[in-house]
């Protein structure tokens, strides 16, 4: 989609989501910084009265500021437990603007889910029921930088509106004559807009033949087609705007490309005069007198050919897209020092854990008129803080991932390989250097197996020690898993996640004790499979040999691992399937 229509579907998007916030519930706007997402959030404001409340999610927002607690001043000043609201409750009636929402962690995509749902706030905390008011609207903005990167789908599917500014240069973002005075018109002509059941069924066959499963999604199109046919005085959904929602909410959610019917392939074989027959509704009437197949087929051909470029490719090949949503998430753990603030438990600060001050005194001020009287001038010295008031601070940490590559560098069929499985160390390096991640490299022949790669992040390291990488002799297998399980003990030992990558034919024929002996070897392997296989690592083996290999694949079930036998693959692909399995991928695992 070129910048000017992409810029003319987010305008009309922000239109519609003025027009009716309570039936649209949102936008998903995928924009970067800069002052193209600066001028459509100014203008979005625009739309709304002065009087409807407009907030900003902070990032990292802990529960007591997004659901409402505690007044900790106004508590100690009373002498009895007083709340506050958060910032749900503050936009009550307005909209809520989320940045950077592809990394929204799960409980707070579910805390705002469930405020969609209900329209309020509803929590138990610090001593206090909590219930208010919390009819919002969201603008959830997507600064994801790739695919493998979106809002959680829990929101997603939950927002009717999806828009794209990524390709949309500021001189060509020019905004509508639309104000305040021309939403207020149409919201007072939004209740008369009348829904036939040729637009009902349209919709419906458009998002079944987008492959879209949600039944969320057609209803979100028919709310979205009843605002576009009050913002153009219309009391009756006509053509244009249930094609305006199929291009705003249904393109964007496409799992499939529809198949070109024989009807649409062929010309139309109508008579003349049927063409200008003049009671045929021009386009844009209402579609009480339309064909609901005839009207389904347009809606789905404007649907197909908003699918944004992005989503060709992907729609293109065999297969339904994963659907929209759920960004990727490393492993974490909860650590005491650092990471993203979780909500603070109760606990002594002891054992390098700190206290957390404010909530520390939260849970103490509700009890203070039965700790302490008062004096005589009817005042409190201090507040009485007892041992089960304590509160420890908690974060959530992204444990550092390391890829470890167990590569069989044995005999003189391998040498090949081994140019490949360098290669894809070096691939991966890059990726891992802008995760953070390292890598590590064992290689296994001969009679044993040795670390040649310690676990790094340094790319000009890992290069000079790949160069040197031999190959030749026998397949000590059994040798190299040991090794590898070594190496992700120590890297759990230190907090981290290992990923597995073995890179062999699966073929061993030398046993640990460094003698010959296929049978052994082959036990002996398995064994150390399983070993792996109980330490439920994410692991992936990629089969060197020429031709799938029976041995390889009993190897990867053992230990649970994904097998991908790559008789012919070049670096990228070694690269791809690594990526398949590290955290916040969910592979396949192997039968």
């Amino acid at each position: 989609m070129t910048g000017p229509a992409a810029w003319a579907d987010a305008t009309l998007a922000a239109i519609l989501l003025a027009v009716d916030p309570d039936r649209l519930r949102g936008i998903v706007l995928r924009a970067r910084p800069g002052p193209v997402r600066d001028r459509w959030l100014a203008w979005f404001r625009t739309l709304f009265p002065e009087s409807v409340p407009f907030r900003r999610l902070p990032p990292g927002v802990g529960d007591e500021r997004l659901l409402g607690g505690l007044d900790l001043a106004a508590t100690l000043r009373a002498g009895r437990p007083v709340a506050e609201r958060g910032v749900l409750a503050e936009a009550d009636g307005g909209v809520l603007i989320v940045p950077m929402a592809e990394r929204i962690p799960p409980p707070l995509a579910a805390r705002l889910a469930a405020v969609l749902d209900r329209g309020e706030v509803v929590a138990e905390r610090d001593g206090l029921a909590l219930r208010h008011a919390a009819r919002i609207a969201l603008v959830l903005i997507d600064e994801s930088a790739g695919e493998d990167e979106r809002c959680p789908a829990a929101l997603s599917e939950r927002l009717a509106l999806l828009a794209d500014l990524t390709s949309v240069p500021l001189g060509e973002a020019a905004l509508p004559d639309v104000n305040a005075d021309t939403i207020a018109r149409a919201q007072q002509r939004l209740r008369a807009v009348t829904v036939t059941d040729a637009a009902v069924e349209a919709l419906c066959q458009t998002a079944l033949a987008l492959g879209i499963g949600s039944l969320r999604a057609p209803s979100l199109a028919l709310s979205a087609a009843r605002a576009a046919a009050a913002l153009h005085g219309r009391e009756e959904i006509g053509e244009e705007d249930l094609i305006a929602a199929g291009r705003l909410v249904l393109a964007p959610r496409a799992t499939v490309l529809p198949a070109p019917t024989e009807e649409a392939e062929a010309p139309p074989d109508r008579e003349p005069e049927d063409a200008a027959a003049p009671d045929r509704p021009p386009e844009g009437d209402d579609t009480e007198g339309l064909d609901p197949k005839a009207l389904a087929e347009v809606v789905l051909t404007a649907a197909a050919a908003a699918v944004p470029p992005d989503l060709l490719s992907a729609l293109a090949g065999a297969g339904p897209r994963r659907a929209l949503g759920g960004g990727k998430a490393g492993a974490a753990k909860v650590s005491k020092l650092r990471g993203a603030p979780l909500a603070a438990r109760p606990g002594l600060p002891r054992g390098g854990a700190r206290l957390a001050l404010l909530d520390t005194l939260r849970a103490a001020a509700p009890w203070q008129r039965l700790r302490q009287p008062a004096e005589a001038g009817g005042t409190r010295p201090h507040i009485a803080v007892r041992r089960e008031d304590f509160r420890i601070r908690r974060y959530r940490e992204r444990s550092e991932t390391t890829t470890i590559f167990v590569v069989d560098a044995s005999g003189s069929a391998a040498l090949a390989r081994l140019a490949e499985a360098k290669g894809a160390v070096e691939l991966l390096l890059a990726n891992c250097y802008v995760r953070r991640d390292r890598v590590a490299l064992i290689a296994f022949r001969g009679r044993g197996a040795e670390l040649l790669l310690p676990p790094t992040g340094s790319l000009v390291r890992a290069r000079r020690l790949l160069a040197a990488l031999p190959g030749g002799g026998g397949t000590p297998l059994a040798a190299g898993l040991e090794a590898a399980e070594a190496l992700a003990e120590a890297v759990l030992r230190r907090g981290g996640t290992p990923v597995l990558v073995l890179l062999t034919d699966g073929r061993a024929n030398v046993t640990l004790a460094g003698t010959g002996g296929r049978e052994a070897a082959e036990a002996e392997a398995l064994a150390a499979a399983r070993r792996l296989a109980a330490r439920r690592l994410a692991a992936v083996l990629i089969d060197t040999s020429t031709r799938p290999q029976a041995q390889a694949e009993r190897v990867a079930r053992a230990m649970g691992a994904r097998y991908l036998p790559l008789p012919y693959a070049d670096a990228a692909a070694l690269s791809r399937a690594v990526k398949a399995v590290q955290p916040g991928q969910t592979p396949a695992r192997a039968a």
